[in-house]
């Protein structure tokens, strides 16, 4: 399943994340979901979006340093141990997890997680054979 997320450089000043959302909002970018880690000096913005490759261009255009990562996405229950099943399954598999995000879809009783694993092909083999639903990019241009 191919899903892209957009990393972002972004220096910790105030108003970068403003413009870094006017020009997608601009652009017709549509957020999906969104995570930020930060140091004292600049942060890396994570976007799930509905348009990868030309939110990468549209960014650069903009004098923003952006890369495209493959992530991985899943559809777990919204209950106490929905996510505790996947993350168990990667353990079990020899899977590392690098980092991962989650938000709430519009369409079911379902938490979407975003994963950053060091063997994509091998989780998701893993988490494809038992039962766990994988997101695919597609999933986010609707």
């Amino acid at each position: 399943m191919e899903l892209y997320q957009v990393s972002v450089f972004v220096e910790n000043k105030s108003g970068r994340l403003a413009d870094i959302t006017e020009v997608l909002s601009k652009n017709n970018i549509n957020l999906r979901a969104l995570s930020i880690a930060d140091t004292t000096d600049f942060g890396i913005l994570r976007l799930i979006v509905d348009n990868p490759k030309a939110t990468e261009l549209i960014l650069a255009e903009n004098g923003f340093t952006a890369t495209l990562t493959k992530v991985i996405g899943v559809r777990v229950p919204d209950t106490p141990g929905g996510l505790s099943v996947v993350l168990r399954l990667l353990s079990d598999g020899n899977v590392g997890l690098e980092y991962m995000y989650a938000f709430i879809g519009k369409e079911d009783e379902r938490a979407s997680v975003i994963l950053r694993v060091d063997n994509d092909e091998k989780a998701e083999q893993i988490l494809s054979f038992n039962g766990i639903d994988l997101i695919s990019g597609d999933a986010f241009n609707e």
